[in-house]
């Protein structure tokens, strides 16, 4: 069997230098990581990762966890960490929580068992006291993306949802708008919850009144953002807009839109949220708001490294989206 010692001598470094390229601690000139890993390669070594987890209590690795691996949303957002975890030197191990706080917990608990020498963690579900006890009690790092922690700031990113949103209804109210129906992601999620405050906000400050039956409660899926246009459309329920907490749900709408003869933007303007790939590229192409998940989950990966490497952490500055204004508005009844 080939050993670490047989590598280090191939190579012609110490066996703490082999290490210390394998584990990516310490300074270690290119050439000399280079000369290791061909060394690695002449001789058909394959490190064994498991054990030197067990003897340097670490796996070298980061972990992640998402609600779940639907979609163009959280494809960005493993891009991302995967591209920059790797060129860190250490490992990404993902797993998802199955869009529940019980599983979500118990995948954070998995990736603490498997040593990783820090957690991500992209909750919907988890309250905040769960989050702030996991964060007591881990005896890793972790870092909460999707959560606003006021009493743990410097261990979470978090987007603002709820100005996100009102800056959409908003824009569409200025545009002459004012029956806009709203349909809501999963209602028991915080961001659910956040994203329709701020459609309820919107309103408020320009004097318009509430109306639950504008509102249909989705799931963030096409389907029930097909379902829930098609609900108001059944009820008669007059809307010259729809804002759609999702651009998943958007997509639901146009085609119930579409279905029951209604033009977009003529008859109906739609708002999105999100800016999926495919939003800019629909018929029409959509209004959406933007969120940065790329710049986030990078934020939280940096965090993460000071972190293991015990330096001071700051409160990170909340993320705010971006309106991408496309042809699916138009303006409405009420326009000057």
């Amino acid at each position: 069997m080939i050993t670490m010692l047989d590598v280090s001598i191939r190579a012609g470094v110490s066996k703490a230098t082999v290490s210390r390229v394998l584990n990516g601690t310490g300074q270690v000139k290119k050439s000399t990581r280079d000369a290791v890993f061909k060394a690695m390669n002449d001789l058909g070594y394959r490190p064994n990762f498991l054990a030197q987890s067990l003897a340097n209590k670490s796996s070298n690795s980061i972990g992640l966890v998402v609600s779940n691996f639907d979609g163009p949303y959280f494809g960005r957002l493993l891009r991302r960490a995967a591209k920059l975890i790797e060129a860190s030197g250490k490992h990404l191990i993902v797993t998802d929580g199955h869009d529940t706080p019980e599983d979500e917990l118990q995948a954070v608990q998995l990736l603490a068992d498997r040593r990783c020498d820090a957690i991500i963690l992209y909750t919907r579900f988890m309250s905040e006291t769960a989050l702030m006890k996991l964060l007591d009690s881990l005896p890793v790092p972790i870092m909460v993306i999707n959560r606003d922690l006021p009493q743990a700031r410097a261990r979470c990113v978090f987007f603002e949802q709820q100005k996100a949103a009102f800056h959409a209804v908003d824009y569409l109210i200025r545009q002459g708008h004012r029956e806009i129906a709203c349909i809501t992601g999963p209602i028991a999620t915080p961001t659910a919850q956040a994203r329709l405050a701020g459609y309820q906000q919107a309103l408020e400050q320009h004097h318009i009144a509430f109306n639950d039956a504008r509102v249909a409660y989705g799931d963030s899926s096409v389907q029930s953002g097909y379902q829930g246009t098609r609900r108001l459309l059944a009820e008669h329920i007059d809307f010259s807009a729809l804002f759609a907490c999702n651009d998943d749900m958007a997509v639901g709408a146009m085609k119930a839109l579409h279905d029951a003869g209604k033009r977009l933007p003529q008859d109906v303007s739609l708002f999105g949220f999100d800016d999926e790939p495919s939003a800019a590229y629909l018929q029409p192409a959509l209004s959406t708001v933007y969120l940065p998940i790329d710049v986030m989950i990078e934020a939280a990966i940096s965090q993460a490294f000071r972190l293991i490497n015990g330096e001071d952490t700051q409160p990170l500055t909340p993320f705010t989206g971006e309106l991408r204004l496309r042809e699916s508005v138009l303006p409405g009844p009420y326009a000057d």
